[in-house]
């Protein structure tokens, strides 16, 4: 493999999830033409995917539109856990909404692990899925204290775990919190089952189709990019970002966080189980089957997007990490990820407004997709036949909790207005010119704030770095060579394509030689 590396070398030079290798993904056609159908999933991850599955096992026409190709998102980029235990979350949870509100959380998300489970027993589904046990480890005093609370917790919601006081790793620890029958697989494997099954029941899917917008009516239309009119009774917003805000505010009520994941060979077998530290940065540990041999994922350096460190130092501090624990042969891929996060740590599932009862929405997960989207596409089924469903007030995305709804929300918009201010005052000393190939910065041209990246050819690519979003100046993400906005998480590809929303436009472009000609109303703000 071109980019494996030896201990002590440097990292894999490109940003690549294993997920998608050694898979022959099925290609698609975008969209050319109007249809109507009885429900359009924008969004081709596992909780669209799962969605028209679950649909048109029901008989339901179903159209899929994924703005780039399938699986290349979230779902792509995840450590592929599918489990209940999500971080130190369910004392928190019996805190801020009570212990029925929490308990429902986890039976939410068992029921999702059960569904994975049945249907990969069902369809023999060949996705590498194995049982294991989950662990939340702290190695400090404070979180050995938040990890007892922790398990208060599972007994008082009848959650099948207990402490422990080893891991059989070389990481010193004060106690571990072990969640029994949990489980770990490989997303695309299992997704491009479902994708034949959508398929064989006469489910359409479409590739590099963008929707943009939706007109309400008796029925939703769906609006492309490219004007194209998709017309459905239900419209499924399941694209992580809600490609279609309407009145619902998610920019205001959700933040981006980013996180690391390295795969690498030890030379010793690793010992089962999936780990993550109660204590940050977040350590994340599972095992993976790649080309035939056993790896190991080591994920966590978890920040808000476009804000922090130099990102390769992210990359850097996991392979650390992982040469103290493992005894590492070599380092196989590394990528990272993306997920949001809501005021009170519970995902948005429903209803997108209480006027919009047909447009539902899933977003939200707090990096724990593989669960919580199979639990959003469960519950939308349950919607659009108009079966009770248990979960469907527990995820109400109109939901509203005074604590900490309200401390977040007023927290998370002043972070914005700093990150909005803050941007446009910096000024940039370093010019295009001074960049080495496969370097990028912002720099200062005239007054005017760019965005260059000088690629491994010497060419240069400049854009304009105000977000398309609202206005935020985005920054230089070296791990992925992307420009990202630390106000509500858009990134965009070094050419200023979009890679995340919200934002839906690209940034302006420019060539060198335009440089020259800019004025002060060609700021951008």
């Amino acid at each position: 493999m071109t980019h494996n590396e030896r201990k002590g070398e440097q990292l894999p030079q490109e940003p690549e999830p294993y997920w998608r290798d050694f898979i022959d993904l099925p290609e698609f056609p975008s969209l050319d033409n109007d249809m109507d159908v009885d429900v359009v999933v924008v969004g081709g991850g596992i909780t669209g995917l799962t969605s028209a599955y679950l649909l048109v096992n029901e008989g339901l026409k179903v159209a899929v539109l994924e703005a780039g190709r399938l699986l290349n998102g979230t779902t792509g980029h995840t450590t592929a856990k599918v489990t209940a235990q999500h971080d130190l979350i369910y004392d928190e949870f019996i805190r801020n909404f009570g212990r029925s509100k929490a308990r429902l959380y986890y039976e939410a998300n068992t029921d999702a692990l059960n569904f994975i489970k049945q249907t990969v027993e069902d369809h023999q589904i060949d996705c590498d899925f194995l049982m294991q046990d989950a662990y939340i480890y702290a190695t400090t005093d404070e979180y050995a204290v938040k990890l007892e609370k922790e398990a208060e917790a599972y007994k008082e919601l009848n959650i099948n775990g207990e402490l422990v006081d080893h891991i059989p790793f070389k990481v010193e620890i004060k106690k571990a919190l072990v969640m029994t029958d949990q489980a770990q697989f490989h997303p695309i494997k299992y997704l491009v089952h479902l994708v034949q099954a959508i398929k064989q029941k006469g489910g359409l899917i479409f590739e590099h189709t963008t929707a943009v917008n939706i007109e309400s009516g008796d029925k939703q239309t769906v609006l492309t990019r490219e004007g194209i009119r998709v017309t459905g009774s239900y419209v499924l917003s399941c694209s992580h970002f809600p490609f279609y805000e309407g009145l619902g505010l998610y920019s205001a009520r959700m933040h981006a966080d980013r996180s690391y994941i390295l795969a690498v060979k030890a030379k010793e077998p690793y010992p089962g189980g999936m780990y993550i530290s109660a204590d940050q940065p977040t350590r994340s540990l599972r095992s993976a089957v790649i080309n035939g041999e056993e790896m190991i994922l080591v994920a966590g350096e978890s920040h808000q997007t476009g804000q922090g460190k130099d990102t390769m130092e992210h990359y850097k501090a996991l392979k650390n990490f992982a040469e103290q624990v493992f005894d590492i042969e070599n380092t196989v891929y590394r990528w990272s990820a993306q997920d949001l996060v809501t005021l009170d740590k519970l995902p948005y599932i429903g209803e997108l407004t209480s006027s919009q009862p047909n447009i539902l929405v899933a977003t939200g997960y707090r990096k724990w997709g593989m669960t919580n989207g199979t639990a959003a596409a469960l519950l939308f089924r349950d919607i659009i036949l108009g079966k009770e469903n248990a979960y469907q007030h527990l995820y109400s995305p109109s939901r509203f909790y005074a604590n900490p709804s309200l401390k977040n929300f007023l927290v998370e918009n002043a972070d914005v207005v700093s990150h909005l201010i803050k941007g446009k005052l910096e000024i940039s000393d370093v010019r295009a010119e001074d960049l080495s190939n496969d370097e990028g910065a912002v720099i200062t041209v005239r007054g005017h704030r760019k965005g260059a990246y000088k690629d491994q050819e010497g060419k240069l690519h400049i854009v304009d770095t105000t977000c398309t979003h609202i206005g935020c100046e985005v920054e230089w993400n070296s791990g992925d060579r992307s420009w990202d906005c630390p106000c509500h998480g858009s990134r965009f590809s070094y050419t200023g394509e979009v890679i995340e929303g919200p934002a839906e436009k690209p940034l302006q472009k420019y060539d060198y030689t335009m440089l020259d000609n800019l004025t002060s109303e060609d700021s951008g703000y």
